[in-house]
């Protein structure tokens, strides 16, 4: 029933190209109507509503060309709008299933931010399945160093790219979400060489060897999952992810990191040349905004950094920057670390300031602690002054999900994302700064801490 009453109001939604047309044509007529009736009053009329225009325009127009030309613009007001309504009208209504209001909301998602959100795992997929309700101008940025589970033995049999984060993307950017879903992610418990590969990373892998190459399947995957938006691997050149521990070992594959149980110093690259895609640069400076995460710290989000180039075309875009800090942190990657923690982690390893403003979770998981206790995992805690004292912007909100796992929710994560995205541009707008944008220029001492 509540739909049915909110139906009719989507038609005020602003961006689908249909009313300002109309108005256009409606202004039109009172110029018209107007001049119509200046004409008459001309011949003798008895009207006399148009002394205040007069009394306005005397300066600039005669009473004789003023008739003329309300009668002329009114004209080609009514013209020109009602002419460009009826096309939009038209273009809403081609090739619609689901109705002219779902297809005027189809267009107004293709007007919404240029979003590029960068990271891998879970997280990613996470942001996406939110956003995609916003925009479908959304570019997902994925790091391939996975060397794990299906796509790591993938990776090693066949040659290709690791599959894995790029297959939860596709998932949650997937048209029929549910479906895909079931499919992608179901695994073969049995068939020999089978046994522990999903059905997506299968798909990818037969994708790439079809195509010759990682990124035209993905493409082609999109294609044939119709996808909202783009999936881009950061790079194509075949790394593997290391880390330098706090006492100076040495530890070898992405799926080894966590194991270390010990303080990361930094994570580098396997030969340590990595080029990233033209697609990725140019989608990366003609963004609106950037966001980073959710998504683990040294093995999602940080080896999309250590490619070529990224670091320093994320630094120098005019973008939103937005970093979401994780909620919970993770067993032998992030132990004990706070948001400011991830921060300067964030900072140090990708070697200058890549975020503006920093996403927190304020609200207490309520379930599953002491499930996360046994794993060595807890609450993030988000020390918000330390970020202040970075030059940062931190957001703190209330958008977990608890069912199975303690994660962000995808909906209450893509509103806080899309409100933070319309603060600042509302901000960039106007003549005056707001106080922390003149706290930035300080902070370049703590960064480097």
């Amino acid at each position: 029933m509540g739909r049915r009453v909110i139906a009719p109001l989507r038609w005020l939604l602003p961006g689908l190209g249909i009313k300002r047309w109309l108005v256009l044509a409606v202004l039109g007529t009172a110029l018209l109507v107007d001049g119509i009736y200046r004409w008459l009053v001309a011949e003798g009329g008895g009207l006399h509503i148009n002394e205040g225009i007069d009394a306005f325009v005397d300066d600039y127009f005669s009473p004789s060309y003023l008739t003329w030309v309300f009668i002329g613009c009114g004209l080609l007001a009514i013209v020109y709008g009602m002419g460009r309504w009826l096309s939009s009208m038209t273009r809403a209504a081609r090739g619609r299933e689901h109705g002219l209001l779902d297809s005027l909301l189809v267009r107004r998602l293709e007007q919404g931010y240029k979003i590029v959100a960068i990271g891998g795992g879970t997280g990613l997929s996470t942001l996406l399945r939110g956003l995609k309700r916003r925009t479908t101008n959304l570019t997902a940025v994925v790091t391939v160093s996975d060397d794990g589970g299906s796509s790591g033995r993938l990776q090693k049999e066949l040659g290709v790219l690791p599959p894995g984060d790029v297959r939860n993307c596709l998932v949650a950017l997937a048209d029929d979400e549910a479906l895909v879903t079931d499919l992608f992610r179901y695994r073969f418990e049995e068939g020999g060489g089978l046994t522990g590969h999903s059905f997506g990373n299968l798909f990818l892998a037969a994708m790439s060897g079809i195509t010759g190459n990682f990124d035209v399947a993905i493409k082609e995957s999109s294609r044939v999952l119709n996808i909202v938006g783009r999936v881009l691997p950061t790079t194509l050149s075949v790394v593997q992810l290391c880390a330098e521990l706090a006492d100076g070992t040495i530890v070898e594959g992405e799926s080894n990191i966590p194991k270390a149980r010990q303080p990361i110093r930094r994570v580098f690259f396997d030969p340590a040349s990595a080029l990233p895609l033209d697609e990725v640069i140019e989608a990366i400076r003609t963004a609106d905004a950037i966001v980073l995460g959710p998504g683990s710290l040294f093995t999602s989000i940080l080896p999309n950094f250590l490619v070529e180039r990224i670091t320093h075309e994320v630094a120098q875009a005019s973008a939103v920057k937005v970093y979401v800090c994780n909620v919970m942190t993770q067993p032998g990657e992030t132990d004990h670390m706070t948001a400011a923690d991830h921060v300067e982690a964030l900072f140090r390893n990708a070697g200058a300031r890549v975020c503006d403003y920093v996403i927190v979770n304020d609200e207490p998981p309520h379930k599953l602690l002491t499930t996360y206790a046994e794993e060595r995992q807890e609450p993030v805690i988000p020390d918000v002054e330390r970020i202040r004292e970075l030059g940062l912007t931190p957001i703190r909100a209330q958008m977990i999900s608890e069912n199975l796992t303690v994660r962000h929710d995808p909906e209450k994560l893509a509103d806080e994302v899309l409100e933070v995205i319309d603060r600042a541009v509302a901000e960039r707008a106007t003549f005056v700064k707001p106080a922390s944008a003149y706290a930035k220029a300080g902070s370049a001492a703590a960064l480097r801490r």
